[in-house]
């Protein structure tokens, strides 16, 4: 498959268009198959006991499909999420950030499909699975970033 956004241009395009995120998450490497993302854990986005929560796990995984589907679309801002499935399987380790392996499985014209696994960084065992669907908007209603 043909990459269309590197891992630089991912980054720019969250910096600008997303800003609110672009401090705690950012894309590691593009592959033509998917790609790697990466939540710098903080304070905000710990819960009582210390782990990583898992409304910061679900937007790091999100945030990495739609960036996959971003490197072989380019910047449709309007890509949105349809369906979304995660499954928590064990506790982060604390003090370290998390890693998102997503994998896009199939790139329509109207819709994707794509999975994350999510990792402490460091450790072999996955601490969440998520699959997500993507409706890509028709050409003519694009939003593309400038």
């Amino acid at each position: 498959m043909t990459i269309v956004m590197d891992k630089d241009a991912l980054n720019a395009f969250l910096a600008r268009d997303f800003p609110q995120v672009a401090g705690s998450y950012r894309v590691e490497a593009v592959r033509a198959t998917g790609l790697t993302a990466r939540l710098i854990t903080g304070d905000d986005h710990l819960r009582p006991g210390g782990t990583v929560s898992g409304p910061s796990m679900f937007a790091l995984a999100d945030l990495a499909i739609y960036c996959a589907i971003l490197a072989r679309i380019g910047p449709v801002g309007l890509a949105v999420t349809t369906n979304a499935s995660i499954d928590f399987m064990r506790k982060p380790a604390a003090g370290v950030d998390l890693l998102a392996e997503c994998r896009v499985l199939k790139l329509g014209r109207v819709l994707a499909v794509a999975e994350a696994l999510i990792f402490s960084e460091g450790v072999a065992d996955p601490v969440a699975r998520c699959s997500m669907t993507y409706s890509i908007p028709p050409k003519s209603s694009d939003f593309r970033a400038v």
